[in-house]
Order: C-alpha cells, then structure tokens, then sequence
C-alpha cells in the first residue's frame, strides 16, 4: 500500500492559495472512469460466462459447441442478465468489490433470469424450442462459471495498483493522522477551506475541491466537528467526521476509517443505477421541450426585444449542486438597466423594473424555460430543488441564516420544478415562515427520492401552471 498523499503548498493570503495551486494540489484525482471501466468489465465477463455456460451445455449433450438450442438461451438469457443485474444491485461498487456479497447477488440474479425464461417459454407458451436437458445444464454451468468470475474479479478489484477504485479524502483541520492507506490527505489550513456556511464562495470552494471524491472522512477539533457534518450534508458524497461524540451530529449511521470509528453524517450521491435513470429522465423531457419550445423561444425572444432594449437572456449566478455556483439561464424579464444579479431586492407585483413582456412571462412561468439548456449542460435537473440567488431574501434575512439546513437541499441538482412548487410554496419570501414550508418540502424530496416520484411531480407541474393552487 503506498503512502497518504499530502497536499503540499503553503497558504497565501487570508488563508487563500492561487488558483493554479488550488487547482492542482488540492483536488483529489477522480476515480470515476475507473469504476465505470470496471462496471463495463464485469458486465462483459457475466456476458460471457453466461454465454459459455450455454454453450458448454451444447457441447456436452449435442457435441457441437455452436449448436442453436444454448445459443437461443443465452439470447434470451444476455437482456435479462443486464435488466436484472441493474435493477439487483449486481454492479453496485459496495457489492463487486465484495467476493461472498457479489457472488450471492449473481447467483439470485440468474435464478431470476432462468425463471423468468422457463414461465416465458413454457407458461406463455412462447416459440423458444429449448431443450430441458440443455436448459438444465446450461443452467448449472452458467452460475458456477458465473460465480466463480465474480470471486476472481472480487480478488482483482482489491489487488489493483494505487488502491481501490473510490476516491477516499481525508481533511486534517487542527489535527493529525497516521499516513496510512491510499486517500488523499488535505490540510484545511493549507488548501484554504472553513467550514463557513454564511460564506457561499466558501463553500463554493469546498465543493469544488471534492467534486472528485466518493467518501470524505473529517479529522477535526470537537467544537469543528459540527460545522464540517453541516457542510458535507449539502454536497453529495459520503461524509464521515471522526468523532467519539456522535449527539450533536445528527448522524445517519457509523462506518470504519483505519480501524477507528466514524460517523456518517452524509448518504452521497444516488447509485449509477438510480443516476442513470435520471439524467435519461431530464435528457429525454429537456430535448422534447426544447424541440416543442423552439418557435415559441423565438416568438418570445422577438416580444422581448421590441419591449425594452437589451439582451434575450438573463444570466445570474445561483447555488447549484454540491453548493457550487452556476449560470442559470432565464428570459429577462426586467430593464436592462434594473437587472438584479444578485436577487437582493425581492420582485413585488407592481414591480417597476419588470417589462410589460416580463410580467407575462413571470406570471405564466414562460421565463422559466430556457433553463432547459442548463438541464441539457447537466447543471439543473427536471426536479430538484429550485435554485436560489446569493442574495436572495427571507424577509430581511439570508436563507441560510434563517434556517441553516438550507445548505442540505444541495446535495441533488436544483431543478426547474420540485415538490415545494407543486405544492404551492413559490413565489417570493417576504416572511422568514414562506421559506420554512418549501425547504422542508426540499429536504423531504432529497431523502425520498424515486424516478417515480419525478415523473408525478413532472406531470403535477402541468396542473400547477394551470390551476395556480395545486398541491401535491
């Protein structure tokens, strides 16, 4: 096992380094390629094992390795392997690393696929013309050849060179450790991060700095340790504190780090599975929508210039996902010359920086939509939480002073609708209270989350624009 890295460069300034060194030094190396090359592997080897436990089948009854009886039970066999071995949790890390668990889930797994073949063939009476006796014994070598792959490629996964394929971090703050193991070891200090969370360029910061990694264990001061588990709530990786005082954290469970004991603070992201089915959700809605919108975006882009001089668009920083900023894209629906990038003044509705376009476009949402393109840029999401501006507003207060669990609701991508809209919390935060209903609504979205519930918040969305009082 090689030795922790240690980012090396002193600090400059407040604390700050230059950004070719933050760059550098300080982010740990993605491990993501690699996990998908091995994803990508496996599923190629259970192709193949499947495919051979057919084919030995043949040789063994027919003497003819090729012969068309296995072949036509590993051509029903392939699509369900991958359909099921998706939906089982088969290619999930925490299983293909482990030999018993990633055996025991493709054993399951092709006792599925067989039965469903079996009832497709001989219950639905579908045409397969399959041998029993090749069915049987393509059975049986399939899941010993099967198996034993998933030990050996178990065996593989824990011998590759620089360790395994996740992207461990460890962040000393006023503390020290062991310089064991293979993660990635950031001084706090050096690198310049604080767990500020009424700082957003902080956490901005702090966001882009782990933007590579899967698991991040603190090693902090006792009075530190609460604010890092708030930070790393609102950043979707596995966040863990090393602590023996668990109460104040709110934790979600312990895990081990080095032989000592952690405390998990943060679940991480959604599982590839789970990811994959999302981002197909939001690619395939965005360019539906951006084919069907595309005259009116430019009807709308027309209306706009001959109501006021200036730009169709209006750009302006939000909080994204991870707590790092982005661009989001709107149709500008105020003067040019009363922009506010930083939503510090909150929209009233006799507005008199809002066009006679603008007020159109704000009441029906239609401003809303060119965020499409921030969906398509993989920046937003269809659902998620809405994103906010820096300076935006509750009552005289930042959201996050208000409540602080606000930085939690970026753990996903903010989306262009969420459950908070559907169920009426929008508009604008006169009161510190209008913000207390949407937040939980947010929170409780993240911690519940199924494709399912998207695509009824989805469809609820339609309801919502045009009924104006929907809730969901």
């Amino acid at each position: 096992m090689s030795s922790l890295r240690t980012a090396k460069n002193e600090p400059t300034g407040a604390g700050m380094v230059p950004k070719k060194e933050f760059e550098g030094d300080f982010i740990p190396p993605s491990r993501k390629f690699l996990r998908l090359r091995l994803y990508i592997a496996l599923i190629t080897i259970d192709s193949i094992a499947l495919l051979a436990g057919c084919c030995i089948a043949n040789l063994v009854w027919f003497g003819n390795f090729l012969h068309p009886q296995g072949l036509r039970m590993a051509a029903a066999g392939l699509p369900l392997l991958l359909v099921v071995g998706l939906n089982t949790k088969c290619y999930s890390f925490s299983e293909i690393s482990n030999g018993y668990k990633s055996a025991s889930r493709i054993f399951w797994a092709v006792i599925l696929i067989f039965s469903l073949i079996l009832f497709i063939s001989l219950y639905m009476r579908a045409n397969m013309n399959l041998s029993r006796a090749v069915f049987g014994l393509g059975s049986i070598f399939a899941l010993v050849i099967l198996i034993a792959s998933r030990f050996a490629f178990a065996s593989f996964v824990h011998r590759l060179r620089g360790g395994p394929p996740v992207s461990e971090v460890v962040i000393l703050e006023g503390a020290s450790w062991p310089r064991r193991g293979n993660a990635f070891v950031i001084n706090a200090e050096q690198a310049g991060l604080i767990p500020d969370v009424n700082d957003p360029d902080m956490l901005d910061r702090i966001g882009r700095t782990l933007r590579n990694a899967d698991r991040v264990i603190v090693v902090c001061e006792e009075a530190r340790r609460a604010q890092w588990a708030f930070v790393l709530k609102g950043i979707s990786v596995k966040g863990e504190i090393l602590a023996p005082e668990i109460e104040k954290l709110g934790p979600l469970g312990t895990s081990h780090f080095d032989d000592a004991q952690t405390v998990v603070v943060s679940i991480g992201r959604l599982s590839l599975h789970n990811r994959i089915l999302k981002r197909a959700l939001d690619l395939t809605v965005a360019m539906i929508a951006f084919l069907l919108l595309l005259i009116p975006f430019v009807i709308i882009a027309v209306a706009i210039k001959l109501d006021s001089p200036g730009s169709v668009f209006f750009r302006q920083v939000r909080i994204g996902e991870n707590n790092r900023h982005f661009r989001v894209i709107k149709f500008r629906s105020m003067r040019t010359d009363r922009l506010d990038h930083n939503a510090s003044r909150l929209t009233a509705r006799d507005d008199d920086r809002v066009t006679r376009v603008g007020r159109f476009i704000r009441k029906t949402s239609i401003d809303e939509l060119p965020q499409v393109i921030n969906v398509l840029r993989g920046e937003m999401s269809i659902v998620g939480p809405r994103p906010h501006a820096l300076g935006a507003l509750a009552g005289e207060s930042l959201y996050w002073e208000v409540d602080a669990r606000y930085w939690h609701r970026h753990a996903v991508k903010p989306g262009i609708t969420g459950l908070a809209q559907v169920r009426g919390f929008r508009g604008s935060t006169f009161q510190r209270s209008d913000l207390a209903d949407r937040l939980q609504a947010d929170l409780e979205y993240i911690e519940s989350w199924t494709i399912w519930r998207d695509i009824a918040i989805i469809l609820a969305t339609f309801h919502v624009i045009a009924k104006r009082d929907a809730a969901f």
